[in-house]
């Protein structure tokens, strides 16, 4: 077990220090250690508020600047963590870390760290004959948003499992938004024999995954009526149906050779169309049921697909046929805007 008695120990600074030396070996000393103190720093008047800026820096990079030897200052980005490669990074899971802010003093039953960072907490109860252990799983989760909220400033997964039965949800999720995560590689759903928690640990943990989650799959959705933010992440259905869109959409523009993506994760259901050749302009079919959040597999996918070199910026034209999905898909995009970025056009 390892101990945390202020904001700055929730994480791992030894490891931190090794992992972003390691990602950014031209930047100055200083300015990572500046990039440290953004990262620890909680500006926000709320939980959710600090949460969205450390989820920007960690998938944006930190903004940094330093002092050339010819006396001009640069500007630069500290990479918190290596999307691409994911065993470039760090990665820790630790039993009963311990956090005291305050009066306060709790253990969570594991949180994975990766470059020394608490992203993901796994809170674990026992099994009973009822479904009490989730009420109390969830709750404990709402504990530790009121009572150590340091460490969840960095949190984008949570997880709650008797062991057996698991699921998995956001910083905000309520009770209903906590799902189950029904497939490993996403060809076909676990069968139902299988441990939920073990498909959970296996379809969502592996590196790659993990990764590709936090990057493209987590979005911060501004409610205009309210004026509350609430923190989305997609469901397994939504992540491999994306995933095996963008996929075949690189297929299908004949893009394969300039492709980043050099393997794929998996696909969920029917992944590429039968038949399909490279160039031959046909993507293929997303079929959802009422209720799946269309719209927000639309965003997931535009913002991948604009993240994709091989694509070079495209331009995403919506087709609908009913005015109400005009308005929803238009709300929808502009609630989550920020993971719709544009990447930059390299100067010839």
């Amino acid at each position: 077990a390892a101990r945390g008695t202020s904001a700055a120990d929730v994480t791992l600074r030894a490891r931190w220090n090794d992992a972003v030396a390691r990602l950014n070996p031209s930047i100055p000393t200083e300015a990572r250690e500046d990039a440290l103190r953004k990262v620890l720093r909680h500006d926000a008047p709320s939980l959710i508020g600090n949460n969205r800026d450390f989820h920007r820096m960690l998938r944006d990079s930190v903004p940094v600047e330093y002092r050339r030897e010819d006396g001009s200052v640069a500007g630069d980005h500290v990479r918190l963590i290596d999307f691409d490669n994911p065993d470039a990074n760090d990665w820790l899971a630790v039993n009963q870390f311990t956090v005291i802010e305050g009066q306060n003093n709790r253990r969570p039953d594991i949180i994975v760290f990766v470059n020394g960072l608490p992203l993901g907490i796994i809170e674990l109860k026992i099994p009973e004959d009822t479904d009490k252990w989730f009420g109390a799983a969830y709750n404990q989760i709402q504990t530790y948003k009121q009572e150590i909220s340091s460490l969840l400033h960095y949190n984008e997964v949570t997880v709650i499992s008797d062991g057996l039965e698991a699921r998995i949800g956001s910083l905000t999720a309520t009770q209903e938004w906590f799902k189950v995560w029904r497939t490993i590689e996403g060809e076909f759903d676990a069968p139902k024999t299988a441990l939920e928690l073990e498909t959970l640990v296996r379809g969502v943990f592996e590196k790659r995954r993990f990764l590709d989650l936090i990057r493209n799959f987590i979005v911060f959705e501004d409610d205009p009526d309210t004026g509350a933010v609430h923190k989305l992440m997609a469901g397994y259905h939504q992540f491999h149906a994306v995933k095996a869109a963008v996929d075949e959409t690189i297929r299908a523009t004949g893009r394969e050779e300039t492709a980043k993506v050099a393997e794929s994760p998996g696909h969920y259901w029917a992944g590429k169309m039968h038949g399909g050749k490279e160039g031959d302009r046909r993507v293929g079919v997303i079929w959802h049921t009422q209720g799946s959040g269309k719209s927000l597999s639309m965003l997931f996918y535009a913002g991948c697909i604009i993240e994709e070199p091989a694509m070079e910026n495209p331009t995403l034209v919506f087709l609908t046929d009913r005015n109400d999905l005009d308005d929803q898909l238009f709300g929808q995009f502009q609630r989550c805007h920020e993971i719709l970025r544009q990447t930059p056009v390299q100067a010839d």
